[in-house]
């Protein structure tokens, strides 16, 4: 059994990429090709490192659809020379883009696996050295010579999550990811224990593809108590829109007002896609099962499920790329491409 592996460390900003300097005391990103200075430990594990940097490190709150092409065109760029590819990214907005990625790979073969850190690597009690070693071994995992994950996938903090399971629920605990409505990966602890049964199972072995397109001009409105008519007509009537992600309450439930409901149809009779997803922290959005969601399940709302909001937002950038009929889109999103649903 092959136990060592070629690993592509991608390094795109964030606090994991940080050290500190002690005559200022403030924060700067280190030489990625000075890795097993910083983190001597490397030096013990089997596998083969290489590193690559975005040429300006961006802070993951300034995260758009253009990075996630450029990390992306990355991994595509380099699959055959890697078996597997570690992507260190900022924790604000990790969930967003292991979620685009997941769909903008069809197929995938080997692993992709997110990481970050809440302290930068320079830290004394900082969790960016046991992210960062533990995602290398987890993106090396081979069993009979292949990848065992096969996925796009979040660890932090002793856990291995699916990618577009994730959001981030703590910017304080080193806990800082949570995956509601899905079972962890891989859980570690003194040895790495992979949950077989929930790992995602390519469908076929078809050639793996990456789909370039994503289509932005979306909005993502949650629904509050006292939501006011002319700021949600305001943002309906913008110019260009073609999808809306809509947070409701519970189960998928919103207000009935005429009003609002009347508005919501005559935005989905001008072709624009409007998706259900819940805003609680776990849970399924299942229209019909109160009077409060039965009348966006009459005039056409998309059911998003169990799907989190970060899925939510790229699954349908990635779907309105496409330029799909109204009623392919919804079979489309109400279908899991990539385990991002139940």
């Amino acid at each position: 059994m092959k136990t060592s592996a070629n690993i592509l460390l991608i390094y795109t900003g964030g606090t994991i990429g940080m050290v500190k300097d002690f005559e200022t005391g403030a924060l700067k990103a280190f030489n990625f090709s000075e890795l097993l200075q910083n983190i001597p430990e490397l030096k013990l594990l089997e596998h083969n490192i290489d590193t690559i940097s975005f040429e300006r490190p961006i802070d993951s709150s300034n995260m758009n659809p253009a990075s996630w092409l450029q990390m992306a065109e990355i991994i595509e760029e380099k699959f055959e020379m890697y078996d597997g590819f570690v992507v260190l990214h900022g924790s604000d907005t990790m969930s967003y883009s292991a979620s685009a990625l997941s769909f903008m790979f069809e197929n995938l073969s080997k692993p992709v696996i997110f990481t970050g850190s809440q302290l930068p690597i320079g830290d004394l009690r900082t969790d960016a050295k046991e992210n960062l070693i533990t995602s290398i071994q987890i993106a090396g995992l081979q069993k009979n010579g292949k990848p065992v994950i096969t996925e796009v996938g979040l660890y932090f903090e002793y856990k291995l999550y699916r990618g577009n399971r994730t959001s981030k629920i703590n910017a304080e605990h080193f806990q800082a990811f949570a995956s509601p409505n899905y079972p962890p990966l891989v859980n570690s602890g003194v040895h790495l224990a992979v949950n077989d049964a929930y790992l995602w199972q390519p469908h076929n072995r078809r050639k793996m593809k990456l789909h370039k397109g994503l289509n932005d001009e979306i909005a993502l409105i949650k629904i509050f108590p006292g939501i006011n008519r002319s700021l949600l007509e305001h943002i309906l009537a913008k110019e260009g829109l073609k999808g809306v992600i809509l947070e409701t309450y519970g189960s998928g439930n919103a207000p009935t007002q005429d009003w609002f409901v009347q508005l919501l149809k005559d935005t989905i009779s001008r072709g624009v896609v409007i998706v259900n997803v819940t805003q609680c922290i776990g849970g399924s959005v299942a229209m019909g099962q109160y009077e409060t969601s039965t009348q966006l399940k009459k005039i056409g709302v998309v059911s998003g499920k169990d799907i989190t909001t970060e899925a939510a937002v790229t699954k349908m950038m990635y779907l309105l790329a496409k330029e799909l009929s109204p009623k392919v889109f919804r079979t489309i999103f109400e279908t899991s491409l990539r385990g991002e649903m139940s």
